[in-house]
């Protein structure tokens, strides 16, 4: 399994519940899609028992400090990040019109994508897009994440 979030915006309730989440669930690997805001938001998801792959959002000004936090943790970079994992092509990037182009160049199984808050899941053409929506929850009153099989290619949108 898969843990998917993004826009988390230093909601630091919401992601302590995101982890247990991810934690209860077993999941591997852990995707971010941007916009922690501030690398005290990024520290708790040291308490995840899987590592992290993430991209920086437009509202992660403190890149230096996020950097710092994913040492021993993970990786993050500037989007679009692509990888293998459990045999499936990722990208992970952070605006949406940044997934619908690597969706529409067939290089990728999986596309994970935040920064609208809105969750979807939809498979295009044979690649899934994954938006888990917002993690912090400030816009749209409630925070989501994803798990994702990677067995199955599907998704679930969970509410935190």
């Amino acid at each position: 399994m898969i843990g998917l979030l993004s826009d988390s915006h230093d909601n630091l309730t919401l992601v302590r519940a995101a982890v247990r989440l991810f934690n209860d669930a077993g999941c591997d690997l852990v995707i971010h899609a941007g916009d922690f805001v501030a690398p005290f938001a990024a520290e708790e998801l040291r308490n995840l028992r899987a590592p992290v792959k993430a991209v920086y959002g437009n509202c992660d000004g403190e890149k230096a400090g996020l950097a710092r936090v994913f040492q021993g943790l993970g990786e993050i970079a500037n989007g679009p990040l692509a990888f293998t994992h459990a045999g499936v092509r990722f990208v992970v990037c952070h605006l949406d019109a940044s997934a619908e182009t690597q969706a529409a160049s067939g290089l990728f199984d999986v596309v994970v994508f935040g920064h609208t808050h809105r969750p979807l899941v939809e498979s295009r053409d044979g690649v899934l897009l994954v938006n888990p929506g917002e993690a912090g929850g400030w816009l749209r009153g409630k925070g989501t994440v994803a798990l994702l099989d990677p067995a199955t290619r599907s998704a679930d949108i969970i509410t935190l």
